[in-house]
């Protein structure tokens, strides 16, 4: 699946100049975190999130940043007041921002929120916001899953397992062997850890019509 299957296509946004108290404004009425911050043109320059507005002076701070951080040099500390104080979006907001196309995978998209520790990501078409994805974007898909169809029978169903088992070949030091008999999914064969083992049975264990899981694995330690 790609962005374009999933994003949010009417997306609410915030000029640099506006204030930080009519950003927090929209957030609040269109219970988002995040806000799109674009230029005169429509292209977008930045992005405004909950977290830029974690150090207000507002919440009682009296510098630029909490007692307990300390600043790394002076520079930063210049920063920090001005991302507190200001009543600018232009001073306050992230830039340059993370984005993805319309086109860009969902695996792709939940490695950049993994790794950037972000929650939203702006879409973008010839520089122009079209879209925003998020992470509950990403949950929908799961709430939304079913299992595969698998065909009827006990042979379908060590057909199935087994594919299963082989694409998560590179986890096993040798990949467990697999019948299954009267709809049972019996595991065979010897792994390196309990984490493999439980790796072998979630291969498995959701394969649409079986019956259960019998675990015949041997856990050794020098494989």
């Amino acid at each position: 699946m790609i962005v374009a299957d999933v994003m949010t296509r009417n997306v609410v946004s915030v000029m640099p100049g506006h204030s930080i108290r009519h950003a927090a404004q929209i957030m609040l009425e269109h219970r988002v975190s995040g806000l799109p911050v674009v230029d005169g043109d429509g292209h977008l320059v930045g992005i405004l999130t909950e977290g830029d507005l974690l150090r207000r002076v507002e919440y009682g701070l009296t510098g630029g940043r909490p007692h307990w951080i300390a600043a790394t040099s002076p520079e930063g500390g210049a920063r920090d007041y001005v991302k507190s104080h200001s009543w600018r979006v232009a001073d306050v907001m992230t830039k340059p921002a993370a984005t993805v196309t319309e086109n860009t995978s969902l695996a792709d998209v939940a490695v950049l929120f993994g790794t950037r520790g972000i929650k939203r990501l702006p879409v973008l078409r010839d520089g122009q916001v079209v879209g925003i994805v998020s992470r509950a974007d990403l949950l929908r898909i799961i709430a939304a899953a079913r299992p595969e169809k698998i065909a009827a029978g006990d042979e379908a169903l060590e057909i199935s397992a087994a594919a299963r088992l082989r694409d998560a070949d590179a986890i096993f030091s040798m990949c467990p062997e697999v019948t299954v008999r009267d709809g049972v999914v019996h595991l065979w064969g010897q792994v390196r850890s309990q984490a493999e083992r439980d790796a072998a049975r979630v291969a498995v264990e959701n394969i649409e019509g079986i019956n259960g899981v019998e675990d015949h694995l041997s856990v050794v330690q020098s494989v």
